[in-house]
C-alpha cells in the first residue's frame, strides 16, 4: 500500500512542492531517500545473481536501499538487527530501564539542523540519569572500592559506573519531526569488589520527585557557546513553565 501510494503520487507530490516554493522544491535528501525507496527491491535498481554449481539453478536477488526513513522493510531489518546485537553482545543479564527524554516543541526544530548540539543534550540527558543512578546507588550503600578522585576531604570511595545506549528518534506517532531521545539503561550500577566486578541494581522507582527548574545541567563547551538561552547561561531545565527558550 505505501509503496503504492509512493509510487502513483510521489512526481506530483515534487511538482507542487516546486511550485510551493519558487522551483526549490523539496530538499535533497528527502527526495533522494523516497527514490530510493521506489527502488528497493526492483530487479530493474540492480541485483546479484547467485548461482547453484550443484543444480544449474539461478537466482536473482535484488538490491535494498538501507534507507532509515521511509522504507519500512529496510528500516524493519535494521531495528532486528541492532536489537539482536545488544542483547547478544552488549546488555549484560541484569536489569535494564528505558528512559525517554521529549523536549519543548521550539527546541525540537533547533535540533533538527543542528546534529551537534543535539547530540550534546542527549549527551547531557544521559549523564544525568547515570548520576542519579549512582546518587541512589550511594543512598543504599553501595561503594566502589576504587579511591575517589574528589578533592580531600571528600568520602574515600565512590559509587560505581553504570552504562547506557542512546538512540535518537527524530518523528512522532504521526510521523511529524519530533526530536526525541529514547536510553537504555542498566538499572543500576558496577562496583568493584576486589578483583572483579559486582552489579548493584537500584530499588524500584516507586515515586517521582521533579526538581526544581533553577537547578540546571550546563551544555559543555565549545556547544555552550554556540547559543544563548532566555535564562541567561546556557542551560538544560525541565519541561513546563522552566523550559528553556531559544532568543
Amino acid at each position: 500500500m505505501l509503496y503504492q501510494i509512493v509510487r502513483d503520487h510521489f512526481e506530483t507530490f515534487c511538482a507542487d512542492a516546486a511550485r510551493a516554493h519558487d522551483g526549490d522544491g523539496l530538499p535533497r535528501f528527502i527526495e533522494e531517500e523516497f527514490r530510493g525507496f521506489l527502488r528497493c527491491g526492483v530487479l530493474a535498481g540492480g541485483f546479484a545473481r547467485f548461482h547453484c554449481a550443484g543444480c544449474g539453478l539461478d537466482r536473482l536477488v535484488p538490491f535494498s536501499c538501507k534507507g532509515r526513513a521511509v522504507c519500512p522493510s529496510c528500516g524493519g531489518r535494521r531495528m532486528a538487527e541492532r536489537a539482536a546485537h545488544l542483547v547478544d553482545h552488549v546488555f549484560p543479564v541484569v536489569p535494564v530501564r528505558q528512559w525517554v527524554l521529549s523536549l519543548p516543541h521550539r527546541l525540537r526544530y533547533v535540533l533538527a539542523w543542528d546534529h551537534a548540539l543535539c547530540r550534546a543534550v542527549t549527551g547531557v540527558f544521559v549523564r544525568a540519569v547515570l548520576g542519579s543512578l549512582r546518587r541512589r546507588a550511594r543512598q543504599q550503600g553501595a561503594l566502589d572500592g576504587r579511591p575517589s578522585t574528589r578533592a580531600q576531604g571528600a568520602p574515600s570511595r565512590v559509587a560505581g559506573r553504570g552504562g547506557a545506549v542512546a538512540i535518537i528518534q527524530r518523528f512522532g506517532a504521526a510521523l511529524n519531526l519530533n526530536i526525541h531521545v529514547h536510553a537504555l539503561v542498566l538499572d543500576g550500577v558496577y562496583v568493584q569488589d576486589g578483583v572483579a566486578l559486582r552489579f548493584h541494581a537500584c530499588d524500584p522507582i516507586v515515586s517521582v520527585k521533579y526538581e526544581s527548574s533553577s537547578k540546571r545541567l550546563p551544555l559543555r563547551p565549545p556547544f555552550a557557546k554556540k547559543k544563548s538561552w532566555s535564562s541567561g547561561s546556557p542551560a538544560i531545565s525541565g519541561t513546563g513553565r522552566g523550559a528553556p527558550r531559544w532568543t
